[in-house]
């Protein structure tokens, strides 16, 4: 006999952990495909987590969850050739007993999640490959096909969350190949250093942590950000560009990465930490125009396989954690109300999202992601001027400060002319009104 479920959920990232511990809560038999050895064996890297949305998950997840720094600081800062301009937002009111943000290890927290998952009812396995998605006559999803010899598991609904390359979806045709224009690569490292450092270097006491978001000369023109995080005993740095750029140019991530860490203001940061942990993966950057069809008969699908990722605001693992939640909670209502899981019985899912901050952040900035593919200026030509700008003004020479302005004003017309600054700051505008 075939064994069935309530519901299975592909994928044991943040999308995936909260929607198999929402289901498993309020009592379904809900099965849990990871293909790593343990959930996050595949995760290295470090992050940000967003409290709120985990909150509504597990209220009371602060009481064990193995978190690194809560983040008081933001800094973001415009790198030049050696130089950079930058603003900070510090605030003692981020100590409080239910910080905002923090700074974690994503391996240890699906970890943790999975734990959750497994005390709440749920059943988990391991080292486990989907490799199709099982449909009836009529193309209703019932259930997956696995890797393992009598891997034939039917459901009443799948919830796909098997990250940005969506397999899959694509597989069964539900999304299409993706584009290289909407999905960032990024290389990241751990960096090991005595935590003493750490708050020496970023001004910090206990669990206090900084986050630095950067841009500038650093991705080489290319469409991207770089980024630095303080962990309780190591630091997590890293770099992403659009694919399509990486396509194009001829310089390599992990040399990109190299540079970064040798800027001189990143240097003396990180100077004295050991490597520890290297890795790549990539991240949704299409915004609302690249997500894809998000249910259809049987199947829902949550986190970066739906493309849900505010890449303005640098903000992945709560989109990822409430498309998770709501998803599931579409299932739970159809369950207690008996009704089937349709394709129009599953809208119910895309009114949830429509109704949330999800789909509101990704609409606002709909523009953005072309906006910043088709005018590269924004990677290249203002992070020079501006930097350069900057240097000349708080130069204290000679020179009178009304010739200073006119030299600098000279130095923006040269680069983009008078029509090309009206141009980039009307479209920058539009782009995120």
């Amino acid at each position: 006999m075939v064994e069935k479920f309530d519901a299975i959920v592909i994928g044991a990232g943040p999308s995936g952990n909260a929607a198999a511990y929402t289901l498993a809560k309020q009592g379904l038999n809900v099965l849990q495909l990871e293909r790593g050895e343990y959930p996050g064996a595949k995760n290295v890297q470090g992050g940000i987590m967003y409290a709120a949305e985990l909150e509504k998950i597990i209220p009371d997840f602060r009481e064990d969850c193995p978190t690194e720094r809560h983040i008081i600081e933001q800094r973001i800062w415009l790198l030049g050739d050696d130089n950079y301009i930058g603003t900070n937002y510090r605030s003692d009111a981020f100590n409080s007993d239910k910080p905002n943000r923090y700074t974690i290890i994503r391996a240890n927290i699906d970890k943790w999640f999975s734990e959750k998952i497994r005390e709440a009812g749920g059943l988990q396995i391991c080292e486990t490959t989907v490799t199709e998605l099982i449909r009836d006559a009529s193309g209703k999803v019932i259930g997956v096909r696995t890797d393992r010899e009598g891997g034939e598991i039917h459901a009443d609904v799948v919830i796909m969350a098997d990250g940005v390359n969506a397999l899959l979806a694509r597989r069964t045709g539900f999304q299409q190949e993706l584009a290289p224009q909407n999905v960032a690569l990024a290389v990241k490292e751990i960096l090991f250093i005595d935590p003493e450092l750490i708050q020496q270097r970023f001004g910090l006491k206990d669990e206090e942590g900084v986050v630095i978001e950067i841009m500038g000369k650093v991705t080489k023109g290319m469409v991207g950000t770089a980024f630095l995080y303080t962990n309780k005993e190591s630091l997590t740095i890293g770099i992403g560009c659009l694919i399509s750029d990486f396509k194009e140019g001829a310089i390599p991530p992990y040399k990109m990465l190299e540079d970064l860490k040798n800027h001189p203001v990143i240097k003396p940061l990180i100077e004295g930490a050991e490597m520890k942990e290297y890795a790549a993966h990539m991240i949704p950057e299409g915004g609302y125009k690249a997500v894809p069809q998000l249910f259809g008969d049987g199947w829902m699908v949550v986190g970066d396989a739906a493309h849900f990722n505010n890449a303005a605001h640098r903000e992945g693992s709560n989109l990822a954690m409430a498309s998770g939640r709501m998803a599931a909670e579409t299932v739970i209502e159809l369950k207690q109300a008996g009704k089937p899981f349709n394709a129009a019985n599953l809208a119910a899912y895309k009114k949830k999202l429509d109704d949330s901050f999800i789909m509101k952040d990704l609409k606002k900035y709909r523009n953005l992601p072309g906006i910043m593919h088709e005018n590269k200026q924004f990677f290249g030509a203002y992070p020079d001027t501006l930097t350069a700008a900057a240097h000349s003004w708080f130069t204290v020479d000679s020179v009178d400060k009304k010739t200073k302005e006119k030299e600098i004003m000279k130095s923006f017309v040269k680069k983009r002319s008078i029509m090309g600054l009206v141009g980039d700051a009307i479209k920058l505008v539009r782009a995120v009104r």
